[in-house]
């Protein structure tokens, strides 16, 4: 069973239910993969989403990363990559498959400068920090290309726009 945790540090105080939004997100992403199974294992399978300032993500990507800077979204798994594919048969009672942390300022920023709502755009970085936790990774064109095709389907089920439509 797949189980969301989120948890909103100050400087997201919006009107919206972003333990909704961000288990929605998760399980869109999630459903799209080989490891779509995960969601209805006998394990507890979780994913925290801390929603957190650009000081808190600065941090976490100079320490992490070895980046000093904050970024939109990190993704922190916890699975070794190999060990994904047998998850769903697991006898462990909770797995932990990783953490989402979102920068608000950056992500607010962003969201200003694509013309889009601040929560559309923090699903978006949700459901990649989601395929980040389970092995997907933009670090060529081909891997880009398949990442975003999927982050384009998962956001149409949600009933969200193509975040790359300007790109093409």
């Amino acid at each position: 069973m797949l189980t969301v945790e989120t948890y909103s540090a100050t400087p997201w105080p919006d009107p919206l239910d972003w333990e909704v939004r961000a288990a929605d997100a998760v399980a869109a992403a999630l459903a799209l993969t080989p490891f779509a199974g995960l969601a209805d294992a006998a394990p507890l399978v979780e994913v925290s989403v801390r929603l957190t300032d650009d000081a808190e993500v600065h941090t976490l990507n100079r320490d992490f990363r070895g980046k000093d800077k904050p970024t939109n979204v990190l993704s922190f798994p916890q699975v070794q990559q190999d060990l994904l594919e047998g998850l769903a048969n697991s006898d462990d009672g909770e797995i932990l498959l990783g953490d989402i942390v979102l920068a608000r300022e950056t992500c607010a920023r962003e969201a200003e400068e694509k013309g889009i709502a601040l929560a559309d755009h923090a699903t978006h970085l949700i459901v990649h920090g989601t395929l980040h936790l389970v092995g997907y990774d933009h670090m060529d064109d081909a891997s880009a290309g398949a990442m975003e095709a999927l982050e384009v389907k998962a956001l149409a089920s949600l009933g969200l726009a193509n975040p790359y439509a300007d790109d093409i």
